[in-house]
């Protein structure tokens, strides 16, 4: 029987690190010794404080975690990777007598090898971020199939998400975005586009607003931005009910568009970019904490403004 360590809420606000048996490997698995995973400050945050919307298989005691790299150590049958191989992984079904939701947050994991993907062992903890750039990569491009794709010209919110959403903006050779920012000290940071606060900035003909902001309040003044039919596409995660005034919507016949979870083709498209070097992921790692600071971590990267993405470091 073979276990592995793994971070555990036992309850909303109560964490541990456990031991854990982990699932038997089968033929298609590969094994991924972790080097890294990421806190995730939306729907990782939800479960964290109890406040997620039901959904099915929802419940605790959980793994928490989609955010993770590591290295393979052992593969099964027509694996796509090597022993060796650098990979991101999206999640796992890994630990047993707890929910995997969603089962990256562990120091080994055991995954069907096609849920990978190899990544350049160059990034290092960078390549954790692979799957928030691709969830932005997706609110764009809905796996690939939105033709042609709407690029935003203003992001509500300049925290991780809308800076790797203004940055595949530019990477792709589209217009700077505007970028608000309410919070003076996430105004700093931006690459190749600008920030302001929402009271500055005097636009109300905006054709893509991209909300990422995660506030269920906002709908109403977006729309107000808005030049005849535009767009606004909600990218964040909202644990609150959303609702908007049906006149201003109206009156500019307001298409509203909801961004799910990225796909594979999402997570490989924002891959390529990365590794071409269009698409940088520098300066949006803050903290890293070892996993015997997991509980400090996790409060840290819920309530410190200044933490744009914590990273737990399981190789100490």
């Amino acid at each position: 029987m073979t276990h592995a360590q793994a971070i555990v809420f036992e309850a909303p606000q109560v964490l541990s690190v456990q031991t854990l048996e982990v699932k038997a490997f089968e033929p298609h698995d590969i094994e991924v010794q972790v080097s890294f995973s990421g806190i995730s400050t939306g729907t990782e945050r939800l479960l964290w404080d109890g406040s997620m919307p039901p959904f099915p298989g929802l419940g605790y005691p959980l793994v928490p975690g989609y955010e993770t790299v590591g290295q393979v150590v052992r593969v099964g049958e027509g694996a796509s990777v090597q022993v060796g191989d650098h990979v991101f992984v999206p999640g796992s079904y890994t630990f047993q007598g707890v929910r995997n939701i969603f089962g990256g947050a562990g120091s080994k994991l055991i995954v069907p090898h096609d849920r990978v993907v190899k990544v350049h062992p160059d990034l290092g903890p960078k390549a954790v971020l692979l799957a928030l750039a691709a969830t932005c990569y997706h609110a764009i491009a809905l796996g690939g199939k939105r033709s042609p794709m709407v690029f935003p010209d203003l992001i509500v919110g300049h925290g991780v998400m809308g800076r790797l959403l203004a940055r595949i903006c530019v990477a792709m050779g589209q217009a700077a975005p505007t970028v608000w920012e309410t919070q003076a000290l996430r105004q700093s940071g931006a690459v190749g586009y600008s920030v302001v606060h929402p009271d500055d900035d005097p636009r109300k003909d905006y054709k893509a607003i991209y909300d990422v902001s995660g506030d269920a309040s906002i709908l109403n003044s977006l729309i107000m931005r808005l030049s005849p039919g535009g767009e606004v596409v909600l990218a964040g995660f909202y644990k609150q009910d959303i609702g908007f005034a049906f006149a201003p919507a109206f009156m500019r016949e307001a298409e509203i568009r909801v961004a799910a979870q990225w796909k594979k083709q999402d997570l490989l498209d924002v891959t390529a970019l990365v590794e071409s070097g269009a698409l940088s992921l520098e300066g949006l790692i803050t903290h890293t904490f070892s996993v015997s600071r997991a509980q400090e971590a996790y409060k840290i990267a819920f309530s410190d403004p200044q933490c744009l993405k914590m990273m737990m470091d399981w190789q100490n």
